[in-house]
């Protein structure tokens, strides 16, 4: 089988975070965000990966490399000229997703995590017979988003309402697709939405099914939504494989640390906190709902709250970091800084207190 991971373009939602590299391969959870993908893909026996791309491909296609050969799979680039939407590059790929075998491919938008029950997805798609099956998420909120009416006995789409002012259905297209070939001879070679222009025609011809995701959900394109996926994530783990996570008396919560990182006495660290490799946490630090990446060091005392730490920052002694403030890679917060909510663009050193959020170039 093989599978398309929409990439897309230059993830200034995550910004100053991917001023550094591509969005797919800023760390969730202690590994870059498609390598979450790529890994749920290889187990249910996906051989090929195909990225559509329109922003630093090369930098992804090199990264990628290693673990092309240590999975086992084939992971290759579509790179677009220009920004295709969500099923242009569908037929920008046409020549490397179609084999002539018939077999169905997965397409995932690079932004979600989730459990990916893929194999569920692949005994559902073979089930119904149909042309194209989604996987749906349940919302408290559905008029923030485009709903999908299904009948709940056969997954059967009846039909998409964009932000609905009445309530007709509580499930969202949770970016997660499983298509037969057929359906690329839908798409036209053109900027295209899969949602509003493919979907809703394969649904009018009753060919379109939906499967309820089952467990957790996020879009984690954004900082305030990346914290709240780190923590339905490490919720998951708790559940599914809970010795991957931190124990100890300074453990409050779930907690992911890398081995290799160092973490001093008297802190008190979770809940929903992922240290990353390399990192130094100094005596009496204060953690909670927050990434702190690759090569950080927290000096002593810092208390940091829903916050993403970039890569080889520093944390002064006594500093106190929170409401979704963003350091970018290599910026050093000094001594008794305050920051609330502050995006700090790579390569800083920040002498002064952030009062408010705000971007500090």
């Amino acid at each position: 089988m093989k599978a398309l991971i929409l990439v897309g373009g230059f993830g200034m939602r995550l910004w100053p975070l991917t001023l550094s590299i591509p969005k797919p391969l800023v760390d969730f959870a202690n590994k870059p965000m498609i390598l979450h993908q790529i890994e749920a893909l290889k187990a249910i026996g996906v051989t090929e990966v195909v990225l559509a791309i329109n922003y630093q491909p090369e930098v992804m296609l090199n990264f990628l490399k290693e673990f092309e050969s240590k999975l086992g799979m084939k992971i290759t680039c579509s790179q677009e000229n220009e920004p295709m939407g969500t099923a242009g590059p569908l037929a920008l790929a046409k020549d490397k997703l179609l084999d002539g075998s018939g077999e169905p491919f997965f397409v995932l938008n690079s932004d979600v995590i989730s459990e990916y029950p893929l194999r569920q997805m692949i005994e559902f798609h073979r089930a119904h017979g149909g042309e194209a099956s989604i996987m749906v998420t349940k919302v408290d909120e559905p008029s923030k988003y485009g709903v999908v009416v299904m009948e709940e006995k056969t997954g059967k789409v009846e039909k998409f309402v964009e932000k609905p002012k009445i309530f007709v259905g509580n499930k969202i297209n949770a970016g997660i697709y499983l298509l037969n070939p057929s359906v690329i001879d839908r798409i036209q070679l053109r900027p295209t939405s899969i949602e509003k222009e493919v979907f809703p025609k394969i649904a009018a011809e009753q060919k379109l099914y939906a499967l309820v995701l089952p467990g957790f959900w996020m879009d984690i394109g954004q900082p305030r939504d990346y914290i709240t996926g780190l923590g339905l994530y490490l919720n998951s783990l708790r559940k599914n494989s809970p010795s991957r996570l931190a124990v100890g008396p300074h453990i409050v919560g779930n907690v992911l640390v890398h081995e290799s990182a160092v973490i001093g006495e008297g802190c008190l660290i979770g809940p929903d906190v992922a240290i990353g490799p390399n990192c130094v946490v100094e005596s009496g630090v204060r953690l909670s709902r927050c990434t702190v990446m690759r090569g950080v060091r927290i000096k002593k005392h810092a208390c940091i709250s829903s916050s993403i730490i970039g890569w080889h920052s520093t944390v002064g002694q006594w500093a106190r970091v929170e409401n979704m403030t963003i350091l970018g890679e290599d910026v050093h917060l000094c001594d008794e800084i305050y920051s609330n909510g502050g995006v700090v663009l790579p390569h800083k050193e920040i002498k002064s207190s952030i009062l408010k959020p705000e971007i500090v170039m």
